[in-house]
């Protein structure tokens, strides 16, 4: 019970409404309309020009994330505390923080997912300090509303140090009014702290746009026979995930360094 763990940062994704899928079984292919049908205005007797709405799929295909970790024998006689069971959840908590991540800016290759940061048709706001301002936020939220992909609740997710910002940002000078309202909101929307964001990083849309598919459950394999010569025992463990956006036009990242 006295076990001191480590300070890690917090999940990033698990309280914005991220959707999940879980139990899949093989490639996912979804359906998206990407264009509309057309209208015409027609004369007497004239037909209607034909028009159909367009269409593409986002796919979800499994991407293996791994870890594994020993430990000795002499831990096992010695540690007061259940030691596998630490070791479990200390995989367990890995596993999941690296998804989080991936969520926000994996490379999209074939062995990672491809996260929002670099999902293309994702809105951009170039800040002009490190600092987002009041006007430059809002501008966050009109770029997604712009392209009509409102459609579900939004909030935003920033670090720790903008977050901060926030606090002592003025919407305009003078005003004592903050950009971090009372009740922890941004101009009304919601927004989560988590040093999973990147130096510099504020990201707006409506989240459950996001889609996180999950094959299995997280596989958890305790071999005792890998160190068999010094009494260890290794533990590894794996998931398969991956991350795709039904509509980029629904996300905004703000940056300065854009």
């Amino acid at each position: 019970g006295s076990f001191i763990e480590v300070l890690r940062n917090r999940l990033a994704l698990s309280a914005l409404g991220v959707q999940m899928l879980t139990g899949l079984e093989g490639p996912v292919a979804i359906p998206r309309q990407t264009g509309q049908a057309a209208t015409s205005w027609v004369g007497e007797g004239v037909d209607v020009s034909e028009t159909a709405p367009t269409v593409d799929q986002v796919n979800l295909t499994p991407k293996t994330l791994g870890a594994f970790t020993e430990f000795s024998r002499r831990l096992i006689l010695q540690a007061s505390m259940d030691v596998e069971q630490m070791v479990r959840t200390e995989l367990a908590t890995v596993i999941a923080l690296e998804i989080d991540r991936a969520a926000l800016y994996g490379l999209g290759n074939t062995s990672q997912p491809l996260g929002l940061k670099n999902v293309t048709g994702i809105n951009t706001e170039d800040f002009g300090a490190d600092q987002p301002t009041y006007a430059e936020l809002v501008s966050m939220e009109t770029k997604v509303s712009a392209d009509n992909a409102d459609i579900g609740a939004m909030s935003y997710i920033t670090n720790s140090t903008i977050y901060g910002g926030f606090k002592t940002t003025e919407k305009a000078t003078g005003t004592a009014q903050f950009v971090l309202e009372p009740g922890g909101t941004v101009n009304g929307y919601g927004t989560v702290r988590s040093n999973q964001v990147a130096s510099g990083d504020v990201f707006f849309g409506v989240w459950s746009q996001m889609i996180m598919g999950m094959w299995g459950a997280l596989d958890l394999q305790v071999n005792p026979y890998a160190l068999d010569k010094s009494g260890g025992v290794r533990v590894t463990a794996l998931q398969d995930v991956d991350v795709v956006v039904r509509h980029p036009e629904a996300f905004c990242r703000g940056n300065n360094t854009l």
